[in-house]
Order: structure tokens, then sequence, then C-alpha cells
């Protein structure tokens, strides 16, 4: 039997035979099923109003099981934006506890190490039971804050890395600490130094120099510390090529854990906005690593390890697809690298925002186009963050 209907009242399972009413100037070349909502998302999103379904030929099974697939990522979605809240509060959290350290510098009181301890642990937990949520949260950056964040994210990206690597836990909880401490000593940095814009004088860089003296002195005078958080905060501007500061180490005499610290510093630090400049895109960042690396300045099979880790699209990059759209990247797919799981979220024909839709690139015909920043599009992660878990 077959009757006229308009595109909103159908759903998966229908035949269609053909179009009746449409804006654009699809040609459907025969009769199709609507197997799921990606399909009829489709047909909408090309301007189709009307079409002409076979109701003799519905399809029971084909629309129960696009129900359940929808109800199931509606779940996952749910559960997504939960942890997401829960990073953020984590993120928040370390930034109270980064100005605390702080606070007792400035005074000349005792460091309490078991605040940092309390956070690496918890953070460290995170990352070991789902870290997709917290790569998304850190994406979340206030230009203003770089130094509080910084100190986080890399040590969130060394537990990752770590993890990847093999690296007991017990050891990572100790790199972490480090990680988070590495540039404490930024604090008797000038911020006309720190901030500058412009490239730094030979005089200004040699101050800015100074930092991990000042971060060394520090942590050593922390009551508890581990030699093995001092060591590694203490190497993450040494270069195997012996360029590097502040000890001028070469080659075996920086350890792998310090080599390890510098490339997650330097990614962060490559990524991250600034209240000066804007962040590259992760896989620009990912390209000067590898150059780096190829200079010997850094360590090259450690620099692709790094990127295995976070793969081609790092989870919470933002990437362009092929249907013009923006979208997140939520989950990485290890079956197919390049088509991980993204949430679409803006049209860029639009200029606007739309339903937010989890879409499994390695499942659809949609492709990444291009890795990208929020700011190339004027807007910023936090908006974006605030829309994706409203739709929830």
């Amino acid at each position: 039997m077959l009757i006229e209907q308009d595109i909103t009242e159908i759903t998966a399972g229908t035949y269609i035979e053909k179009i009746t009413l449409q804006t654009g100037s699809f040609k459907l070349t025969k009769a199709e099923w609507v197997k799921n909502d990606v399909v009829l998302n489709k047909l909408i999103e090309l301007g189709i109003k009307r079409v002409l379904v076979d109701a003799s030929k519905f399809d029971a099974k084909m629309a129960a099981d696009a129900a359940a697939l929808k109800a199931n990522m509606y779940g996952r979605k749910q559960a997504f934006n939960v942890k997401m809240v829960q990073a953020k509060a984590l993120i928040s959290t370390s930034k109270d506890v980064q100005r605390k350290l702080f606070t007792h510098i400035e005074e000349g009181t005792e460091i309490d190490l078991c605040s940092v301890k309390t956070l690496t642990s918890e953070l460290i937990d995170t990352l070991f039971t789902d870290s997709d949520a917290l790569m998304c949260a850190i994406n979340i950056r206030q230009k203003d804050e770089y130094l509080l964040e910084h100190s986080f994210a890399v040590s969130m990206l060394m537990a990752l890395f770590c993890r990847h690597l093999g690296i007991e836990k017990s050891i990572i909880r100790e790199l972490a600490i480090g990680a988070f401490l590495h540039d404490i000593g930024k604090i008797r940095t000038p911020d006309e130094i720190l901030n500058k814009p412009g490239k730094l004088t030979a005089d200004e860089f040699d101050i800015m120099k100074l930092h991990v003296n000042h971060s060394i002195d520090i942590i050593k005078s922390i009551p508890g510390i581990s030699k093995l958080s001092l060591d590694v905060a203490g190497l993450h501007h040494e270069k195997l090529d012996g360029e590097g500061y502040p000890y001028g180490l070469a080659g075996q005499q920086i350890s792998r854990y310090g080599r390890i610290l510098t490339i997650c510093d330097i990614y962060d630090a490559l990524t991250a906005n600034r209240c000066y400049k804007a962040g590259s895109t992760q896989l620009k960042a990912f390209g000067i690593l590898r150059n780096l690396g190829q200079a010997g300045q850094i360590d090259l099979s450690l620099v692709n390890a790094f990127i295995k880790c976070m793969g081609v699209y790092p989870v919470g990059s933002l990437v362009k697809l092929n249907s013009n759209r923006l979208a997140i990247v939520e989950g990485y797919n290890h079956a197919d690298p390049i088509r991980p799981k993204v949430n679409s979220f803006y049209s860029l024909d639009k200029r606007d925002f739309e339903h937010a839709n989890q879409i499994d690139l390695s499942m659809g015909d949609d492709e990444i186009a291009q890795s990208v920043r929020a700011d190339d599009f004027n807007l910023d992660m936090e908006e974006i963050m605030r829309f994706l878990v409203s739709e929830a």
C-alpha cells in the first residue's frame, strides 16, 4: 500500500518508493529502506520534504534495531557528559592546589605534598578507568590561566603516555607528581618575561631558563618528595644534543622518564592557547615534535610512540568533517585510527550550532577533512562544551 508522508513522520524501517517534494535536486535512483536515523537525517538535510512509502514493506526489526541503537547512544552520551563534569571538577581542584602551592612559596611556608599526592592519585585513577572525558575536558583552557592548567595537563599527559608504555602504576604516581610540579619555579619569573608575546632577548631568556633551577630548589624543599619526582622535573628542558638547560645534559645522560616529560611538556605548550597566542592543532604539534626528533633534540622513537598513544586525531580535538560540520573527537577507534568516534555539533553552512550527533566514522560515509581549532571559527571550547553538555 503506497502512502505519501511528510519526511518528519517516517522512521527507520520505512521503505521509500520515491520523493514527491523537496527543496533540493536529490534523485532517488531506486526504492530504498530507511535503515537508521543517520539515513533519515541525511534525507532531511538534503531538503526532502515528502516521500511516497510502501506501508506493506515496513520492517519492524529494522525499526527496533535502530531504536535500540539510538537508546544506547543516548545512554553513552549521558554517561560521557557526567564524566565530563567530573573531569572539569578535577581540573578545577588542580588549579586550587596549584594556587595554594604558589601562596606557600610566596609566603615562605612549608609546602604540603599530601594535596598533590591526592590530586595526582585521583588523576591516575581517572585515566586508568576512563581517560576520554578527561582528554576532552583538558581542552577547555582559560588563556589567562595557562600556568595553572599547563601543570595539570602535563601531569595528565605524562600519566597517559607512561600507561601506554607499560610503566608500572607506582612509578607513574611519582612521575605524575614531578610533572605537576615541573614548572612551579615560574612563580619566581617576572610576569613581563613569562607573558611576553614577542621573542625574548638573550638576557630575558637567561632569566626565563632559571625557572627550572627555581623549580628544583622548591621541589627539594618539599618534605617527603621522592628522588624520582625531583629528578624528572629537573630534566624537562634538557635536549639530547646537549643544547638544553639547566645542566646541558646530552644523550644517555637524560633518563627515559626525562625524555618522556619533555615530549609531554612541548606538546601541551604547543597546543594550549595563551594570552598572547593561539595554540596549534594537535596534528601540527605532532609534526613539530617529529621535526625536533629528526633534528636530534628529543627522542624520536618516543615521539612516534606518543603519537600512537594519542591517536592521529586525539580525543578532545576538533575536526572538520567532509559534510562541512565541526565535531569533537570522543573516542579512539583502534581498528580504524583515522575514523574515530566523533560528536558533530556545528554546521559551517548555517554558521550555527545544531543538534549534536554522535557518529562512528568507521561505520558511515562521512570523513574527517582536517584538524581544526575552535578559534578558526570564532568559537571557544567552553562554549562548545556547554552546548554538548546541555544536549544530554
